[in-house]
Parts: C-alpha cells; structure tokens; sequence
C-alpha cells in the first residue's frame, strides 16, 4: 500500500499526462481521474444505471451505451442536471481513485486529477498527501492549444475560461513545477521531486 499520495493536477495544456508518463517510468503507479470516470459510467456499472434512471433513454446511444456528447448538452444548460449528475458520479469517482492509490505497490502513489481546484481540492478529497500543480503562463498554454487542437484563440480563450485560474490552482500546491521548457526539462523537475516524495514516503513507514 502506498504510504504517500500525490496529487497531480493543472490546467489544459500544461503538461499533466506527460508529467505523469514520467513517473511512471520512474515506477510511480499512476491513476488517472479522466480514465476513471469513463470506468464508472460503463454499461453495468451503478453510475450507468443512475444516470439512465435521472436522464432516461437521451443519454444513450442506440448500441446501449453512454451517449457523452447528448449527455453533456443536457447538463450544460441545465445547471440542476449538471449538479444530479456529478452527485451521481464524483463520489464513485473520487473513491474508485482512493481505492487503487490505497492499493499501489509503488512508495507513493500519483492521482491525477485535471479539475482539483475545481472540484473542491482537499476539501473533496481528504486522503491526499500532497498536491502538485504543472504550471504554465496561460499564453503557453494557447499557443499549445492552437497547435495540437487546432483551436482558434477565441476558443482557447473561452476554454481556459471555463476552469479554475492558474492562481486558483497554484493556491491549493504544495509544490509547482513550471513547465514552459523542453520535454528534457520537466523529466528533469520529475526526477527532482520524485526523491523528495521518495523521502517523505520513507518517514512514513
């Protein structure tokens, strides 16, 4: 079991799945809160049932599964629906996480979780031990946009519009690594902190 939990969050673009592949071939386990949440919304699981008992048959595709694009214009101009569904799926969510960084083999264990600062930080998530931010300057983080997703800057503007600020997400930290560098500069920052969590999971024992 893992004695130490870090959780790994930031906002779009700033490097976080990339920051997480580095620990894991530092041997970090590594569970990731977007993966998770397709998990528990599949076919079969108590969050599908609940979901298609709250939205009915509009939230399906014609295969039986989730439709995710009809689900989200339905909670996105109802703020009522958006709040039934989360209440139906971060708490699975947020335990289906506590429960495989509980069960890591590794020292510590990494969370990722994008929208912390957004969804309550250590508030809604009282098991973590240190929370860790990948920060960037938000133009860095439009430029990014523009060129992997080909946005235009009105939408990356109004994406980045939707979440929490980076001030918002540097004010829950316990330690920030900025990354505006190269690939070779954040596996550098990784490493560093990799040995100060290795120490503290050590004292832990």
């Amino acid at each position: 079991m893992a004695r130490l939990v870090v959780a790994i969050t930031g906002g779009i673009a700033s490097g976080k799945s990339e920051a997480c592949r580095c620990f894991e071939r530092l041997g970090v386990t590594v569970t990731d809160a977007d993966v998770v949440a397709r998990e528990v919304v599949a076919p079969g699981q108590p969050a599908f049932a609940a979901i298609v008992e709250r939205f009915g048959t509009a939230a399906l595709k014609g295969d039986g599964s989730l439709d995710r694009a009809a689900l989200r214009a339905l909670v996105f101009a109802d703020a009522a629906a958006r709040a039934d569904l989360e209440a139906i799926v971060h708490p699975r969510v947020r335990e289906s996480l506590r429960a495989a960084c509980a069960a890591a083999r590794s020292p510590y264990a990494i969370a990722a979780i994008p929208l912390l600062a957004e969804g309550g930080g250590r508030k809604a998530y009282p098991w973590i031990s240190r929370i860790l931010v990948i920060d960037v300057p938000v133009e860095t983080q439009i430029r990014r946009l523009l060129a992997r997703d080909g946005e235009t800057r009105e939408q990356a503007q109004r994406i980045l519009a939707a979440q929490a600020t980076r001030e918002q997400r540097l004010a829950i930290a316990d330690a920030v690594i900025v990354n505006d560098g190269t690939p070779a500069d954040l596996e550098r920052a990784v490493h560093a902190v990799h040995e100060t969590y290795l120490r503290t999971a050590a004292k832990q024992v």
